[in-house]
């Protein structure tokens, strides 16, 4: 998810450090965070496992059923096509957390032998880069999201030039293609090296009171790559191109894009209202008959309007959500980069599985966002999922617009989530 395991991988296994780095980690305590942050990050860590492993559930079923409502026929939009890419990978960081999630829950209880194993070691190795590379994916799919939302509201006019499924598709693809490139120099910083140690026949270190005798085991740890011993600065590296290229620039453009996009939402209402004051009171003759102007402005127009402004808020909702949990992590990070190692032991570190949480929540809750925010994503749900044997105790709907699923009405329109 962040670079939190990735960090723990270059401490080494802290669990076996030796005496001389605890003393180092007690003067790291006094030179920043101090031990109040120690104290949260050993009590928050008791539930950590168990609260990501809920977390990763919760969000993989709402995150399959946000694909299986948003790829429907009816449901198919530019804006909707960004939606589900965001879908797909926030699911495939669910699917790859739930094994280090119940890993790390105090329930399993392995043993030191049990837990560096050379299968392990390469799937922690193979978690925290897929983890980081899928949420990269999904961070610059929302900063794409806020792009075509800001087009649609700012320049209704160029929205369908530019914003179109051709683009979209290309957005995408792009997305999922050049994130992967971005994780470079993190592929080439860590290897699995084998190390032999002495257990006991718990597996655990042996000790001169441990029952049983010694073992020579050969255990395997994902360490810094020769490459990256060679160069130190490469880790460095991991650290600018994290908080500054994957964290803080799309920060910095949401926060942007959202500002306009308020702007722009609060200008397209200003106009309407100035334009329905001034036909207020204008008459025409229509068949002969004297009718008002705005009479004929016709409802689907209003619905449309409507619809759009309840689109814009909901996308709105989810930037909102996702500058709340990635800022700080950029800002961490960058802190990390520029105050060394220090920092990064005691402050990032002891934040870090807090922050992975946020940002599994992040992924999981768009579910809800859709579901309290967008009737046609609520129909569209209710019309796959809901039992039919419902249907005989349900009213019928008065409006061909709220046809289930977002079918379509009378006059072959159809209705969409996000489509302006």
């Amino acid at each position: 998810m962040n670079v939190t395991e990735i960090g723990q991988l270059v401490m080494n296994d802290s669990d076996a450090s030796s005496g001389g780095t605890a003393q180092n980690s007690t003067v790291r305590e006094l030179l920043y965070c101090g031990q109040g942050l120690d104290d949260f990050h050993t009590s928050y860590s008791n539930i950590h496992g168990i609260v990501c492993l809920l977390v990763c559930i919760f969000g993989s079923i709402a995150n399959t059923l946000n694909i299986v409502v948003l790829t429907r026929r009816e449901m198919r939009s530019p804006t909707n096509a960004i939606l589900t890419g965001l879908a797909i990978a926030d699911l495939l960081v669910m699917l790859d957390y739930m094994p280090y999630a119940i890993y790390m829950s105090p329930y399993m209880q392995f043993s030191r032998e049990e837990r560096l194993t050379y299968s392990w070691s390469w799937y922690v190795m193979f978690h925290s880069i897929f983890a980081q590379i899928c949420h990269t994916i999904s961070i610059w799919l929302t900063v794409t999201l806020a792009v075509w939302r800001y087009i649609a509201v700012a320049y209704p006019q160029k929205n369908r030039i530019w914003c179109g499924m051709a683009n979209t598709l290309l957005a995408i693809t792009s997305s999922y293609i050049v994130c992967p490139m971005v994780g470079i120099p993190l592929y080439l910083s860590f290897s699995i090296k084998p190390h032999v140690e002495q257990l006991g026949s718990d597996g655990n270190p042996y000790k001169l009171t441990t029952n049983g005798s010694a073992r020579n085991i050969t255990l395997y740890r994902t360490s810094p790559s020769e490459l990256a011993e060679n160069n130190p600065a490469l880790l460095n590296v991991n650290f600018w191109i994290y908080s500054v290229v994957i964290k803080l620039i799309p920060c910095i453009a949401l926060t942007i894009l959202s500002l306009r996009l308020i702007a722009a939402l609060l200008e397209a209402k200003r106009r309407r209202k100035q334009l329905t004051g001034n036909s207020k009171g204008m008459k025409q003759i229509v068949d002969g008959r004297v009718v008002d102007v705005q009479q004929k402005k016709s409802s689907k127009n209003m619905d449309k309007e409507k619809q759009t402004d309840r689109t814009t808020r909901m996308l709105l909702a989810v930037l909102l959500l996702f500058l709340i949990t990635e800022f700080p992590q950029g800002i961490l990070g960058l802190l990390s980069a520029l105050l060394g190692k220090d920092f990064f032991y005691n402050c990032y570190l002891k934040l870090g599985d807090l922050m992975d949480v946020l940002a599994l929540i992040n992924s999981a809750i768009n579910f809800i966002l859709y579901c309290s925010m967008s009737r046609q994503f609520r129909n569209t749900f209710n019309y796959l999922f809901r039992p039919k044997f419902l249907d005989k105790w349900l009213p019928v709907p008065q409006n061909d617009d709220e046809t289930p699923g977002g079918r379509r009405n009378q006059e072959g329109a159809t209705t969409q989530i996000t489509q302006v």
